[in-house]
């Protein structure tokens, strides 16, 4: 007999298969094996009735032997399937079943399987039917495939198919089941929308249920809806519900669910303005075993990171494009110019050689001919010239100098002349190539070759012309002439550009090397505290921090805990839990280890005595600080606004000016925003302020104030001028009522950055000219607009103003002076001692791009480090011959001063003397603002201009360009200064080479340290000896310092020539100071 087996479509259960016990009947096997295929096919259907149990409970089955399978016999199997439309909500994705070729399944007659109760449908298999996803099963195509029967045997693949089918039928209905569950129990209880499953995971699909009767969406014929991943931060999406035929007004969609989700965030709506936002809160599904908030968090940085890599990289190419652009449009500018000029140069010439040969004759009798009257370029002719005829007549030899044209190549001809006697009279001749081009020979004669002769005949200053009327046609030559011209110009150009660009490459990478190893420098400033390994902070990476409790208020404590964060405390993780450090292996240290997260740029941290506090190590409330490289995020530009009443180079009468222009620079540098407010003088130096425009007017102070915006070394500085004159007096200082000048300016200031709505972090004041900003702020702003800010004052020299010296101190966030050492020295000022929490020593330093002996316009011979002794020793030989002192390789000492008694001008006095003893030269620049020691120094001027006038000059004046030379052409700067906040003089002698000579004192003391007796204090501060040093305010402190210097001179010039270089290549620019700086704005504002 053949087996039947009947199949109902669409399937509800295996039970609904083996409902009756439908027998099968099979023969028994000869030599019991399997005559076609193997028992394991038959094993796999009891195999998975194993594994639903449920579903094949109460089925029997019954094998006999009654067919003949000698035989083949082909058939046909129908797969059923529902002709209405699957379900709206429940249709799953539409399986594969294994194909079977067309062209190995012919055609067969179709057996059908006849089931008790219903008629019998054919089952076939489509050999197009998509794959199986998810687990789902949808409906089966009734296309029909043949399937081969050998032997009364079905084909193993249709078997597997039809298991196959039947597994996921089984499996689609159990989910059938849950959702009828899930939907009832939700309408039970209320909930308007569930998910299946219920457990949401990564790369899957879920599939949301809305029940529209309970949402405000009841009334609406559409529902879609609308969401995101991870809290609406990632892959929104939009999506159509149907509806479903679980009844009750179920609708439902799916959704794939991307692997990095760790929720699902939506809502429902009906495609325009009704939502149903789950009483505002959305709705939002967990998803389970992927990735944690923090760990999509970094995801979505690394994502950024490679934006802003691609965006970077599409910049640069913009950038250059755009180069390229500017090169080309240039080039083509530089070709019309070098073309103009080359037609220029052509019409002076050619009139030139008009004049020239209208004076042009073919001969001279008696004086000089040609052999050839009619010759042409580049022929050979002969010219005949008679001795007798002019000065050389007693010459024992004659020869031809020449040219063509005018001289335009110049000398190009040389020839010695030989006697004619086939003439009457003292005939000489020579045999001259005429040169290719030439319109006229022009020549001398004399008495010997060029650089030799003494005696010529220059036919009476006017030279000798000859036309040669053969030669080139002249329009020809001309148009040959001024594409040679061009072709010069453009080569010339090329060659300079090419230099200026070398130049420039050079100069950036010097800076930017020094940048790199003052950061550098910056980061182990503290490792007598605290270090990292690695020094460079990687974002993404782990470092370890190592500290030494010792040299802190932590010393001696049984424990130390260190509590850290990132991005200046701010960072979106918050604080790092507090850690115990561990010994380190040298047994000084502690240290702990933290990994960085790739959107960082600044790691923070403090160090305790205990996990929940007690003694805290803060560095004296400024944290630590280290900056983290390669990070995603970047610090937030500060806006930083100086109030003062100097600026170099516009408003310059001291130190204040210099520092008020190279800071902000500099920390511009750092890509924060700075803005200077500063009184529009009438003497102001206009001529070095670049776009000045009026801005715009306002009312304070019963007068109009007028605003004017300009820019002053690429620094945006706002001009108030008040029009009641207050600023129109000729001068900054000097005036009887500047104290009232300048506290009207600092109200005026405020009131203009509240008038204009600008907000800035910082407000930095400076001296006490702009002392007031700081009270008139916490009085009159601090409660009115201005609030976010912090006010911070500089004192650059507490001789000047006390009484507002030390207001501004009580009322600032922050206070500062220009060095360490000085800060030391005035803490004891009643001004400052109730301040000491808040007041910093910060360095000053020099403006590196306006002082650089590489490229500075002022010097004969740019130099670097590099070649430092060639550089200085012309520029010694400049400042020889321009201030008229011998030529000659001695010690110069150079001294470039204000004549003060701050300066120590009696020590100035006697290091001239003893310069002098040590056959040194001495060169002084500077003046006076007291008259009597101005007289002073103009009578030793005169003593010594006339005893000493080769190795002594005073200049009593200021004078830029030679103060630069000065400063280059000096071996030695003498500062013996009575006090110095900090001083720039010495640290302009070290950009150039030139070697201090200090008294120790303030910044004096901060930034030389002497070649004998400072090593260890250099070596703590991590540069080389860089100088000479005293201590007494009397002449042989100064003798003390001066001899040694003047004897290492004389006694080791090698080595004094590397002492040169070493000083050169410290960096005493703003690099660091900058950096502090910084520290202390965001300290002011914690």
């Amino acid at each position: 007999m053949e087996v039947g087996m009947q199949v109902q479509g669409p399937f509800t259960s295996c039970r609904a298969l083996f409902r009756d016990k439908t027998r099968f009947k099979i023969k028994p096997f000869s030599s019991g094996s399997l005559p076609h295929g193997t028992a394991t096919h038959f094993v796999s259907l009891a195999a998975w009735c194993n594994e639903y149990p449920s579903s094949t409970s109460g089925i029997s089955l019954e094998i006999t032997s009654s067919a003949d399978f000698s035989k083949k016999r082909p058939r046909k199997l129908s797969n059923g399937r529902p002709k209405t439309p699957a379900p709206k909500g429940f249709v799953p994705k539409t399986p594969a079943a294994t194909r079977i070729p067309k062209k190995q399944a012919p055609k067969k007659e179709v057996e059908t399987v006849q089931d008790e109760s219903k008629a019998s449908r054919e089952l076939t298999v489509d050999e197009t039917s998509p794959v199986v996803e998810n687990g789902s099963v949808g409906s089966i195509q009734s296309n029909e495939t043949t399937v081969e029967e050998e032997n009364g045997n079905m084909s193993v693949s249709a078997k597997e198919e039809a298991f196959l089918a039947l597994k996921l039928e089984s499996k689609e209905n159990s989910r059938r089941q849950e959702v009828d569950k899930l939907a009832e129990k939700s309408l039970s209880e209320g909930v308007k929308m569930f998910v299946y499953p219920q457990v949401a995971k990564p790369d899957q699909e879920v599939e949301v249920f809305l029940n529209k009767r309970l949402s405000t969406l009841v009334n609406q014929p559409d529902v879609l809806v609308m969401g995101a991943f991870n809290d609406w931060k990632w892959k929104s999406f939009t999506a159509k519900l149907s509806k479903t035929d679980l009844g009750k007004d179920w609708w439902s969609c799916r959704i794939r669910v991307p692997k990095q989700a760790y929720k699902i965030d939506f809502v429902f709506y009906n495609g325009n303005d009704v939502y149903e936002n789950n009483n505002q809160k959305d709705f939002c599904v967990p998803v389970e075993g992927g990735m944690n908030e923090f760990e999509f968090e970094d995801f979505l940085l690394e994502e950024k990171r490679r934006e802003l890599e691609r965006l970077a990289e599409e910049k640069a190419e913009r950038d250059r494009q755009a180069e390229e652009e500017r090169r080309i449009e240039a080039e083509k500018v530089a070709k019309e110019a070098d073309r103009a000029q080359a037609k220029a140069e052509v019409e002076k010439r050619r009139a030139a050689l008009r004049k020239t040969m209208e004076k042009a004759a073919k001969a001279v009798e008696n004086v000089w001919f040609v052999e050839s009257r009619e010759f042409q370029g580049e022929g050979l002719v002969r010219l005949y010239y008679n001795k007798r005829s002019g000065p050389l007549a007693h010459s024992k030899d004659l020869w031809i100098h020449g040219g063509h044209n005018n001289w335009s190549d110049g000398l190009a001809i040389a020839q010695k002349l030989v006697q004619f006697k086939g003439k009457d009279g003292d005939w000489w001749y020579a045999n001259v190539v005429v040169p290719e081009g030439a319109l006229v020979l022009d020549w001398v004669f004399a008495d010997g070759p060029p650089q030799s002769a003494a005696v010529y005949d220059n036919n009476r200053s006017q030279d000798f012309h000859a036309i040669l009327p053969n030669s080139i046609p002249e329009d020809l030559y001309w148009v040959e002439e001024e594409d040679k011209i061009y072709e010069k110009l453009q080569e010339d150009r090329r060659l300079r550009e090419e230099a200026l660009r070398v130049k420039a490459e050079k100069t950036r990478r010097m800076k930017a090397e020094m940048k790199e190893r003052t950061l550098k420098k910056f980061l182990l400033s503290q490792k007598h505290v605290f270090y990292t390994e690695p020094v460079d902070v990687q974002a993404g990476s782990t470092v370890t921090i190592f500290y030494n409790p010792a040299n802190t208020v932590l010393n001696g404590k049984s424990e130390v805990w260190f509590r850290g964060s990132f991005n200046r405390w701010t960072h979106r993780k918050g604080p790092l839990p507090p850690q115990k450090m561990l010994p380190a292996e040298d047994g000084f240290h502690v240290k702990t280890t933290v990994k960085v997260p790739l959107d960082a740029y600044m790691m923070d941290f403090v160090f305790s005595e205990k996990e929940d506090g007690g003694i805290f190590d803060n560095r004296d409330g400024m944290d630590y600080h280290i900056p983290v490289i390669g990070g995603i995020a970047k610090e937030s530009p500060l806006n930083i606004v100086h109030i003062a009443v100097e600026m170099a180079p516009i408003a310059k009468v001291g130190g204040l000016g210099d520092v008020l222009t190279s800071l902000s620079r500099a920390v511009q540098e750092l890509n924060h925003n700075v803005n200077i407010i500063l009184p529009k003088y009438d003497c102001l130096k206009f001529n070095h302020v670049e776009d000045l425009q009026y801005n715009r007017s306002y009312s304070w102070g019963g007068t109009e104030i007028k605003v004017w915006l300009g820019k002053v070394e690429g620094l945006s500085v706002y001009f108030l001028e008040p029009q009641n004159g207050m600023f129109w007096a000729g001068c900054i200082y000097g005036c009887r009522n500047d104290g009232e000048r300048f506290g009207f300016f600092c109200h005026a200031a405020l009131e203009f950055l509240h008038q204009t709505g600008y907000h800035p972090d910082i407000i930095h004041c400076h001296d006490w000219s702009s002392a007031p900003v700081a009270w008139l702020f916490k009085d009159h702003y601090v409660n009115y607009g201005l609030s976010k800010a912090r006010i911070v004052f500089t004192i650059h020299n507490l001789e000047f103003g006390a009484q507002n010296i030390s207001k501004a101190m009580a009322f600032s966030d922050k206070a500062t002076t220009v060095s360490p050492t000085y800060a030391k020295e005035v803490a004891g000022n009643g001004a400052i001692a109730p301040h000491l929490y808040k007041f910093h020593g910060i360095l000053n330093g020099i403006d590196p791009d306006i002082w650089d002996p590489y490229n500075d316009q002022f010097l004969p011979v740019h130099y670097t480090s590099e070649n430092v002794v060639e550089g200085k020793r012309a520029a010694k030989e400049a400042l020889q011959e321009r201030l008229g002192l011998k030529k000659t390789d001695l010690p110069l000492v150079g001294i470039i001063t204000r004549l003060t008694q701050q300066k120590g001008i009696h020590l100035i006095k006697h290091a001239i003397w003893r310069t002098l003893d040590r056959n040194g030269q001495v060169v002084l620049l500077g003046s006076a603002p007291d008259p009597r020691i101005q007289n002073d120094f103009v009578n030793l001027a005169n003593q010594l201009h006339s005893t000493h006038g080769d190795r002594a000059r005073l200049c009593l004046t200021y004078d830029e360009p030679l103060s630069h030379l000065i400063y280059a052409g000096s071996d030695f700067i003498l500062v013996p200064s009575i006090f110095e906040p900090c001083g720039l003089t010495q640290l302009t002698a070290m950009r150039y080479g030139s070697i201090p000579v200090v008294r120790k004192t303030g910044g004096l003391y901060d930034t030389v340290f002497d070649v004998d007796h400072d090593k260890e204090r250099a070596r703590a501060q991590g540069v080389e000896p860089n100088g000479f040093s005293f201590e007494g305010a009397d002449a042989s402190g100064v003798d003390y310092a001066l001899n040694r210097a003047i004897s290492a001179w004389y006694d080791g010039r090698d080595w004094f020539n590397s002492l040169c270089k070493t000083v050169m290549e410290q960096d005493w620019s703003w690099n660091k100071p900058a950096l502090d700086y910084m520290e202390l704005y965001h300290s002011a504002r914690k």
